[in-house]
């Protein structure tokens, strides 16, 4: 199997793990970020309502297509990642510079080869996002979509590829800046216990790769949140002004939101985001270093 096949596929476990993981929390940070200010009282009142109204399963909603496309996503994230990791050590090694294998990567390395990642993915990720997203907020009792395959059919028959990547700069936007963020911490914290304990990579404890992944997910955290907060809102957004409309342009949605609802708009939202990061940021990296491991090993 060629390291890149290993890669895609233990990042696709990765990726299921994380989503199994955060599902649960992603739909009442959706909610809130999304819903006008005051419907929600906090994240508990939100949480609360869904179970109430809509039962346990409803924070399940819309999970197939992040089952599916984050998977995906975070095997191109991986994917891309490890690859430009290796062209970096092919340099490193021509220079001279990084170890025997050329793996010692700078920060700049790093920053750069998570910001590939994420262009790489957010290719893909708009599109599940915005699927995931309509149905996650959609009515419960008056639903417009009945799934992932219905609300792709509908929202393409009537506004074309461009209503299925609706949301796709400012994706773009916070997956660069984000994942550029997310593997410079979690490859440098790697790096520095290999380093201090002599050890390789695959001698690295899974509980050590959980906690690096749940710092790794802060830092993601730390730097997109309004980004994310905006692709929440042009995603569930109407189409035309016929529909709905109320942003022109994620800039636009960004001026709109801050003059009506100011700073706290921005933040809404964010308490299940930091409990969740945790749980699924150390869940993405436990799957994809054990993948790693066996496939390895196979």
């Amino acid at each position: 199997m060629s390291d890149t096949v290993k890669d895609l596929t233990a990042g696709t476990v990765g990726g299921i793990f994380q989503v199994l993981v955060g599902q649960p929390f992603d739909i009442v940070k959706v909610r809130m970020q999304t819903s006008p200010a005051g419907t929600y009282t906090g994240m508990m009142g939100c949480a609360g309502g869904i179970l109430k109204n809509e039962g346990p399963l409803a924070f399940y909603k819309g999970t197939l297509s992040p089952l599916l496309g984050i998977g995906v996503c975070v095997s191109i994230q991986f994917g891309a990642l490890e690859w430009t990791k290796r062209v970096f050590a092919q340099q490193n090694l021509a220079r001279g510079v990084g170890g025997p294998e050329g793996t010692g990567f700078g920060a700049g390395q790093l920053f750069t080869a998570g910001v590939a990642a994420g262009i790489a993915n957010g290719i893909v990720s708009c599109p599940v996002e915005h699927i995931r997203i309509r149905l996650q907020t959609q009515s419960a009792t008056n639903p417009v979509y009945k799934g992932p395959g219905d609300a792709i059919a509908k929202i393409y028959s009537q506004h074309g590829l461009a209503g299925i990547f609706k949301g796709q700069g400012v994706t773009f936007l916070r997956e660069a800046t984000g994942y550029g963020m997310y593997f410079l911490t979690y490859e440098k914290l790697v790096q520095r216990e290999m380093r201090e304990k002599k050890i390789r990579r695959d001698q690295i404890s899974p509980l050590n790769a959980i906690g690096y992944g749940a710092l790794a997910g802060y830092a993601l955290w730390a730097v997109i949140y309004p980004i994310d907060m905006i692709k929440s809102r042009m995603q569930t957004d109407g189409f035309s002004p016929a529909t709905g409309q109320k942003y022109k342009s994620a800039l636009d949605c960004l001026r709109t939101v801050w003059r009506t609802e100011g700073l706290p708009a921005f933040t809404r939202g964010l308490a299940p985001t930091l409990i969740r990061s945790p749980f699924a940021n150390g869940a993405t990296f436990l799957g994809y270093e054990l993948a790693s491991r066996a496939l390895s090993s196979s």
